[in-house]
């Protein structure tokens, strides 16, 4: 009995604080604002709440079980009660929704889904109001909503870039911030075998190139550029017959968007899937959280650039494409004639989950947004703080994993194919993240958190972007805008040591 209002309640609003973005982040957040004795309201521009965690991503990326305090340690033990154990890491997709479900209607957290922006109002730098209308029609059932703080706590950070904040997409110089993993990186992870043609008629660069492949430069190793890390869907299928949906053709089906992938499998000759087209990662009732995997996979490198500034109808065409690859992938592994007989049938075993996405035809309706926009504040993460040469001072929360970027194109390089922007260098202890680093600067916006589009650099980013450190920074951005309200002061100018205090001492607000 999740708690959603009506979407036709009255045309304006006041709360104290609006969280924008219903991930993982935002559900904690809305739940601790409201824990903590102020009134709120969460929207999210979709139908579905709990962003990836909810959304396919059961084989969470930790690092360090150290780092993840609070309630993101809290919603990992109710997902180990469900499956009667002291806590759970590894989890289906509707158990996750159960729990975050639990949250909003524990604290009664007013929820309004398949609501986005339309403008927002400041006085001065503090923002005054947001207007939002129907996802699919924002002229309809406008509403203005007022508020004192707002937190956003979606991916793509449309508040934040709303409000007038510094922020910035794709990948830094190394030079900028004294880094080394930065910009381009061509390494040899999750990279095509040498000898791989890329054109439509190998050895004729006439015919043009294969789907998939760009035509761009090969930039000097760590230099900017405005490419991001590829996207994909984290996927849930099943083994399991009773409980299976088989995979068919999905409408828009092109064959020939897979011709690298049969040039590659003719190259390596795998003997499985796992490992070698894709990493199936074991979920509890036969189930997968599959994730990308080798040099052709389930990342749709290079086509996901605009998405982080895109508009509403835009964002919508890629997420569908992005879909239609997927399914199409799964499908052309299973069943083209071309792909080795023992992987067709390996495929084949795999079906949709009769039990999970009810809503959504069975597949999740999160993409994963691996990086969209990052704020540019007075405080930026860079590589010095994931290996310590470089100290938060006022940490609200910690990191772990290693610093970890997908692929970010894929280039024809000395007339072979390449995967360009895969980094993944960790060996690192937990380290802390900055409260400077989930505030804009002073001069503006001075009622506003950002938890998940932090500040930081895409490679710094690429080790804090993880789920359970989202709801750790969602819960200490909800602590800090109560406070703000309290001490009557802006976001910047509150009595972090207070904080601190209270991150420390009520660590699930119980108290």
């Amino acid at each position: 009995s999740l708690f959603v209002l009506n979407s036709n309640f009255s045309q304006t609003r006041k709360v104290d604080i609006v969280v924008y973005g219903g991930t993982s982040a935002g559900i904690i957040a809305a739940y601790s604002a409201k824990k903590l004795g102020k009134s709120v309201l969460l929207i999210e521009p979709s139908k579905h709440l709990g962003g990836l965690s909810s959304g396919g991503l059961g084989q969470t990326d930790i690092g360090n079980k150290f780092a993840i305090t609070g309630l993101s340690r809290e919603f990992y033990k109710r997902i180990g009660k469900h499956y009667g154990v002291d806590e759970q890491w590894i989890f289906e997709p509707h158990v996750a929704k159960k729990v975050f479900n639990e949250f909003i209607d524990e604290a009664k957290v007013p929820v309004l889904l398949a609501k986005r922006l339309v403008s927002i109002s400041k006085k001065g730098k503090s923002i005054n109001s947001i207007t939002i209308g129907d996802s699919e029609n924002i002229l309809k059932n406008k509403l203005i909503i007022t508020a004192s703080q707002f937190i956003d706590c979606s991916y793509e950070g449309d508040l934040m870039a709303m409000a007038g904040v510094s922020y910035t997409v794709g990948r830094e110089a190394n030079s900028q911030y004294g880094e080394t993993y930065n910009g381009v990186q061509l390494l040899d992870k999750h990279q095509f075998p040498d000898g791989i043609d890329p054109y439509k008629i190998p050895g004729k660069p006439e015919s043009g190139l294969l789907w998939g492949v760009s035509n761009a430069k090969l930039l000097p190793n760590g230099s900017a550029d405005k490419s991001v890390q590829a996207y994909n869907f984290r996927l849930c299928l099943t083994t399991n017959k009773a409980n299976q949906i088989k995979i068919s053709k999905p409408a828009g089906y092109d064959s020939t968007k897979y011709e690298l992938l049969l040039r590659q499998i003719a190259k390596t000759k795998p003997k499985e899937l796992n490992w070698q087209l894709m990493h199936i990662a074991p979920m509890p009732n036969d189930k997968t959280d599959i994730n990308n995997c080798g040099g052709f996979s389930t990342d749709m490198i290079g086509t996901n650039y605009l998405y982080a500034t895109a508009n509403y109808a835009q964002r919508k065409q890629i997420i569908k494409e992005h879909e239609i690859y997927t399914k199409g992938l799964l499908y052309f592994i299973g069943h083209d004639a071309r792909v080795p007989l023992h992987l067709r049938n390996e495929m084949q075993l795999y079906g949709y989950p009769n039990d999970e996405y009810l809503d959504n035809q069975n597949f999740t309706p999160q993409l994963y947004i691996r990086e969209a926009r990052r704020m540019v504040s007075d405080y930026v993460m860079t590589q010095a703080n994931c290996q310590g040469k470089a100290v938060a001072p006022r940490p609200v929360g910690m990191a772990a994993y290693t610093m970890d970027s997908h692929n970010c194109q894929r280039l024809v390089v000395n007339g072979m194919v390449k995967n360009e922007g895969d980094v993944q260098v960790g060996g690192f202890p937990p380290y802390p993240i900055d409260y400077g680093s989930i505030i804009p600067k002073a001069n503006e916006c001075t009622n506003l958190t950002v938890p998940v589009c932090l500040s930081a650099t895409h490679i710094a980013y690429g080790s804090i972007r993880m789920e359970p450190v989202f709801m750790v920074l969602g819960q200490s951005a909800a602590m800090a805008a109560v406070q703000a309200i309290n001490e009557k002061t802006s976001i910047q100018k509150i009595n972090y040591k207070i904080l601190q205090e209270n991150l420390a001492n009520n660590p699930t607000l119980a108290k």
